[in-house]
């Protein structure tokens, strides 16, 4: 039996030790198997107090009292220590072991052994302590061996699949590579029985029970895998071998701790490729979209990156996060979750990162049947999705990234869209969340952005909309938010009431007052014309 590097007290009483005081079992014969993870020989009546468990305790008696009360008593408590026996001498203190001593040990369910021959007891606990140190080493050994072969694996070009194989074999169990907080990575069975045929149902199976419970299951074995430069402490992933063929022991703790800190380097390895490729992919799109890749050589190039949309028309899309949001540990994931989530979309599709920009831009082919908005639609969804798993999060009011499509052509406008999302992208940052914006529609936007710094719009902003800035600044109800409700509805007055919460009369008279502070009819064209613009230009003016 398998005692997780020590010995069984069946293996202890063979040895020559104690062979040789003619050992004989008093009690719980069929515990032999427990194992023993240290010797302690003692004659005090306070020595449970001492032990921690698992020991064999010599003893000839000395400590365990002369009344039945207190042999009970000490028994109970060396059985209470989960001591794995208890062998006693007979001799100096007992020609034999009083009724009371042996009717406890049964009771409390605690192997006990009298030795009819005297021992030496320092050779026995040598000879006992030798067994248990070549024990772990065994132990160390079958656990390097499993290091060695994951090791080989890797350095023949093998990477998270393979070392996951090799530890689900050695276990003769189910073996997984998790996400810190719980998404399954990657799955390994045994290759036979019920695991090998499915482990993912096995998976299924432990989400659903953390969902009713934060611990794992029982017999489980879970060991984390570092996460390197992220951060003293870190956690990049944890490796979680299930109990199902068979128990799971000692060495295959040892085995997934070895094998965690291969996977730490295989994992910090392949995210730095994927963040060099990531970037690289990024690098030709941003080149595309400055002119600095000709048209005509841009499908070659693109092939190159795994980007082959045959003649299908190209639709640019640009994601930008803000700068709040930005993914603080490496782009890497976040390229990786974008691409998972974009591989369902069902086209072509060729994502990079621009990690100075905060940008993700990417193309896709536009496929027969398929509308732009469509696929927009699609696109959109799966990067949020992506870049939710990559674990950005709103930054206050703002959201943490926008959408922007251009419009779909050939090669010779792709880097034209690209460039014209991309600056969209910026101008749009700030706007009312949308699922994605269409570039054409950001135009005035994208005008007034790059006018930013121009003390004219400063100038105009503050002669169009300069007194209801100051009355919300000192009074109340803040007008703003009536005028851009009002000018976002095209004065149709229901609609903003409805979306303000107001009723009409109220609505009416913050119109009138605001026609009042600002001077001006709300019902004449280029007045609502000059105050949208205003409205607009105000995010970009310092």
């Amino acid at each position: 039996m398998e005692t997780e590097g020590g010995i069984t007290v069946r293996r202890a009483l063979e040895l020559p030790g104690l062979r040789g005081g003619v050992p004989e079992v008093l009690t719980c014969a069929d515990r032999l198997d427990r194992a023993v993870r240290w010797v302690h020989a003692g004659e005090a009546p306070n020595i449970p107090a001492l032990l921690k468990g698992g020991e064999l305790l010599l003893t000839t008696g000395l400590g365990l009292g002369s009344r039945p009360a207190d042999q009970r008593a000490f028994v109970r408590k060396l059985a209470d220590r989960g001591i794995a026996a208890l062998v006693v001498e007979l001799g100096p203190r007992f020609d034999r072991l009083p009724a009371a001593i042996v009717e406890a040990a049964r009771t409390a369910g605690l192997p006990l052994v009298q030795l009819h021959r005297e021992v030496p007891f320092v050779a026995v606990t040598e000879e006992i302590h030798t067994e248990i140190v070549n024990g772990h080493y065994a132990l160390l050994q079958r656990a390097e061996e499993v290091h060695r072969r994951c090791t080989e694996a890797v350095l023949g070009g093998g990477g998270v699949p393979q070392v996951l194989g090799i530890l689900a074999d050695f276990a003769a169990n189910p073996v997984f590579l998790e996400t810190p907080d719980g998404r399954l990575l990657f799955a390994a069975g045994t290759g036979t029985g019920p695991v090998g045929a499915d482990p993912l149902q096995v998976w299924e199976g432990l989400r659903g029970a953390r969902a009713a419970r934060e611990e794992p299951p029982a017999g489980a074995v879970l060991v984390e895998v570092p996460g390197g430069g992220l951060g003293a402490g870190s956690v990049r992933a944890r490796l979680v071998l299930l109990a199902v063929s068979g128990p799971l022991l000692t060495v295959h703790r040892m085995a997934a701790e070895r094998a965690a800190g291969i996977l730490a380097v295989v994992l910090m390895q392949a995210r730095q490729e994927d963040e060099v490729a990531a970037r690289g992919r990024g690098d030709f799109l941003t080149d595309l979209a400055e002119g600095r890749v000709a048209p005509e050589d841009a499908p070659a190039q693109a092939g190159v990156l795994g980007f082959r949309p045959g003649g299908d028309p190209l639709l640019p899309v640009v994601m930008r996060l803000a700068p709040e949001s930005a993914p603080s540990g490496s782009w890497a994931l976040l390229a990786r979750a974008v691409a998972e989530e974009l591989a369902a979309v069902g086209a072509p599709v060729l994502v990079g990162v621009r990690p100075v920009e905060g940008r993700v831009p990417l193309l896709l082919a536009l496929r027969p049947g398929t509308t732009r908005t469509a696929l927009a639609d699609r696109v959109a969804a799966a990067l949020r999705t992506g870049a939710g798993r990559a674990g950005l999060e709103r930054a206050g009011d703002r959201a943490p990234l926008v959408v922007v499509v251009g419009a779909a052509g050939d090669w010779a406008a792709a880097g034209a869209g690209l460039r014209h999302a991309a600056d969209a992208a910026t101008a749009a940052q700030g706007l009312g969340e949308r699922p994605w914006y269409d570039a054409r529609g950001l135009d005035i936007d994208l005008l007034l952005w790059r006018l930013r710094d121009h003390p004219d719009l400063a100038s105009f902003v503050d002669r169009a909309i300069g007194p209801l800035r100051e009355h919300d600044r000192t009074s109340r109800p803040a007008l703003l938010p009536t005028l851009e409700a009002y000018l976002a509805h095209a004065g149709r007055k229901a609609e903003a009431a409805r979306e303000l919460h107001l009723n009409r009369q109220t609505l009416y008279n913050r119109l009138a007052r605001i026609g009042e502070l600002l001077g001006t009819d709300l019902d004449d064209p280029r007045s609502v014309l000059a105050l949208s613009l205003a409205l607009r230009a105000r995010r970009h003016t310092r």
